[in-house]
């Protein structure tokens, strides 16, 4: 018997179990909650109404951010369970070179869960033909549901090449590939998630909005960060109200500094928005998207507080999942290191033991290490803090002459496009 989400959050019995879960070395024990959070909020009260992208119903309107390396299949899987299937739930970046090439990664990255719907992926692209080619493939072979673009990635590799947040400047590319991807889709909902811009001084998300509603997006998603912010400072929630005003015609949804349930009640009460994305707020914490719905539903009193004995078993069936995905255990244990860290934030594990887990190369290796601590202790206070990355003020690398001229096209083709899934 494996740690049932059911221990930790309220939702129907059972749970959507993709393959044998490793032994608990004891019951696990009743997890702890929080009572009425500090939105004034009626509890039955439903925050917002549910999302709509194109024939999907998404309620509550919570949906998982796109993570390189980190919102694989297992992850979903897990953040689905905790939240009983309701949200949306988006792949990792693929991109569209990779796709329409059928790279045998990116391939496996498409493989959804018989129980996802909707399928969700999203693409990065630069070249608006190579764009077309793979939403066309996509909506032809019945590969996905839904198809949501990257143009808020501000990592250096993609921003060199034109492409994620570096995107939206030029203003006629932009137009072209939404274009290209409404266009190709048939009957599947294209949405897409932007930064605010370059840096402060080249400011795109209002022109990027009017632009997606001129050319038919369902759904626009702001992170409200520049590139050059990366991760750092604070999220500037004004500018997904101001987007919000710019654009009423389709839904706007808030992404930056969701750490908790309350931190998405403010969102939506602040700006106006239509719904959520969150990211980093849910490393290490599944169980966010169970908060994420009681808030939603006005259930806050259902809000989830693990002991670090269920943190285990969710950390042990984590890896689980990945093997099963990987098709090998080893692999599967290896790829999960880099989530340790984000599961024990706050507890008290010693620097040896983290190191000791973040090396670990079995099952049987991460359920010893993990059997040594003290897995009486209760959440500890500031883990629902920020987690991931928090770099900032970076300067963003650039095709050269990219500022020029926020209409030209020149120089983007395929040569541009990345060859790679995934980050």
């Amino acid at each position: 018997m494996h740690l049932s989400v059911d221990d930790l959050a309220p939702g129907p019995a059972g749970v959507r179990d993709n393959g044998a879960m490793s032994t608990p070395t004891s019951t696990p024990t009743a997890p702890q909650r929080l009572g009425t959070p500090s939105a004034p909020q009626q509890i039955g009260a439903p925050a917002a109404a549910p999302l709509r992208i194109g024939p999907h119903l998404v309620g509550p309107p919570v949906v998982l951010a796109p993570m390189a390396g980190i919102t694989n299949a297992p992850f979903r899987t897990l953040c689905r369970e905790f939240s009983a299937g309701k949200g949306l739930y988006v792949s990792e970046m693929i991109t569209t070179r990779a796709l329409v090439e059928r790279n045998d990664k990116t391939m496996q990255l498409i493989r959804f869960d018989a129980s996802e719907k909707p399928r969700s992926i999203q693409l990065y692209g630069v070249d608006p033909a190579t764009v077309g080619k793979a939403v066309r493939m996509i909506a032809e072979e019945d590969l996905a549901d839904h198809i949501d673009l990257n143009f808020g990635c501000p990592v250096p590799k993609v921003t060199r090449k034109g492409g994620g947040s570096a995107l939206p400047f030029k203003r006629n590319l932009l137009r072209s590939i939404l274009r290209e991807a409404v266009g190709g889709a048939g009957d599947l909902p294209v949405t897409m998630k932007m930064r605010k811009g370059i840096d402060d001084d080249h400011l795109t998300y209002l022109d990027a909005g009017r632009i997606a509603v001129e050319e038919g997006v369902t759904a626009i998603a702001l992170h409200g960060r520049t590139a050059a912010q990366h991760y750092g400072g604070t999220a500037d929630w004004d500018a997904i109200a101001r987007l919000k005003e710019h654009v009423p015609e389709i839904p706007v949804l808030g992404n930056g500094d969701i750490w908790s349930a309350e931190d998405a009640l403010r969102m939506v009460r602040e700006t106006g928005c239509d719904g959520v994305v969150v990211g980093r707020g849910c490393l290490g914490r599944p169980w966010l998207f169970a908060d994420l719905v009681a808030a939603f539903e006005g259930r806050p009193d259902a809000f989830v507080r693990p002991t670090l004995r269920q943190v285990a078993d969710v950390m042990v069936r984590h890896a689980t999942l990945l093997g099963e995905w990987l098709g090998d255990e080893a692999r599967g244990v290896v790829d999960f290191r880099k989530h340790v860290a984000w599961y024990l934030k706050g507890f008290a594990v010693g620097s040896e033991m983290r190191k000791r887990l973040a090396i670990t190369s079995s099952l049987a290796e991460l359920r010893g290490g993990l059997d040594e601590l003290d897995l009486d202790q209760e959440w500890p206070a500031g883990a629902d803090g920020p987690r991931g990355r928090t770099s900032g003020n970076n300067r963003v690398v650039l095709p050269d002459g990219w500022l020029k001229d926020p209409y030209d096209m020149a120089g983007v083709g395929e040569e541009a496009e990345l060859d790679t899934s995934g980050g």
